[in-house]
């Protein structure tokens, strides 16, 4: 996933200085560099949105996954803490906060635990 977060930073990159340049090239009058900058564009922007798609459907894998966990409640803020300690003491603990890619797509509103058994 952070892979996939890269490569989408770097075309965006790439991306935001075709813009750039071609707004040099405008400005010069050179009309014969925008067709091939157009279709760079073109690629560039649909590579992105595969990246894009492909990195939420890995989300939505993970998401489902722990969601089928048979036992989830909120965690406390003392066992937010001492999180090892919780974590040696429930095998198989899933913690996700809300603030996160995953937190968000699942639609938590506070920092919750998943396992197979109750804790």
């Amino acid at each position: 996933m952070k892979q996939q977060a890269a490569e989408i930073k770097r075309l965006s990159d790439r991306l935001d200085a075709l813009n750039r340049k071609e707004k040099e090239i405008i400005i010069k009058g050179l009309d014969t560099d925008l067709s091939e900058i157009d279709a760079e564009k073109a690629t560039l922007q649909a590579e992105i949105e595969r990246l894009r798609q492909e990195k939420s459907q890995v989300l939505s894998a993970k998401a489902q996954k722990i969601q089928k966990m048979p036992f989830s409640r909120p965690i406390t803020k003392a066992e937010q803490a001492d999180m090892g300690a919780l974590k040696k003491t429930v095998k198989g603990l899933e913690v996700v906060h809300p603030m996160t890619a995953l937190g968000r797509e699942m639609g938590l509103k506070e920092v919750t635990g998943y396992a197979r058994g109750k804790f």
